[in-house]
């Protein structure tokens, strides 16, 4: 059981490693979308990749540490949880207070995270409702005004002045 509990909390520290630089990454990235440049946002999100995929077989080494810890104290993997282990091992208080020391910075990383994240987020939904204004006015700005035409029954014949295709002309 000692050793199971040594290789989570290991496995748990190197876990929280990765997150803290993908938290690095995603604050690097504020920046960056802010100032639009693209070529710099593409090897951010390139670079975060590789940290998740790193973080998937750690959580796959995590899950499978879980699951034979769970059969040694048997209790369903399933519902237990780190609080549950840290609670457990009273009786062993070097590895509870290291455990716990793990998954406090744990769960202080992935809290930065969801907020720097959360951060990012509307900082492109807001990139993207600059764009979709822009598209806007330049479609405006094309339309050009009715002409004041009419016919012998008093009846508007008028055409728009200038380009009248809607849509986006790949051409021009």
């Amino acid at each position: 059981m000692a050793s199971l509990m040594e290789e989570l909390i290991n496995i748990l520290d190197v876990e929280n490693g990765e997150y803290e630089k993908l938290l690095s990454l995603s604050m690097k990235k504020t920046p960056v979308i802010i100032s639009a440049d693209l070529e710099t946002l593409s090897r951010i999100t390139d670079d975060e990749q590789e940290i998740v995929n790193r973080i998937n077989a750690l959580d796959k080494k995590r899950d499978e540490g879980m699951k034979d810890i769970a059969n040694v104290i048997n209790k369903d993997v399933n519902s237990l949880k780190l609080t549950d282990l840290i609670e457990m091992l009273k009786s062993r208080p070097a590895e509870q207070q290291k455990l716990a020391e793990v998954y406090d910075k744990l769960t202080d990383t992935l809290s930065q995270m969801k907020r720097i994240n959360e951060q990012n987020k509307e900082l492109i939904e807001s990139s993207l409702e600059m764009v979709q204004f822009d598209l806007n006015v330049l479609q405006a700005y094309k339309a050009a005004p009715e002409t004041a035409n009419y016919t012998n029954n008093a009846y508007s014949a008028g055409a728009y002045m200038g380009d009248n295709k809607g849509g986006f002309d790949a051409k021009q």
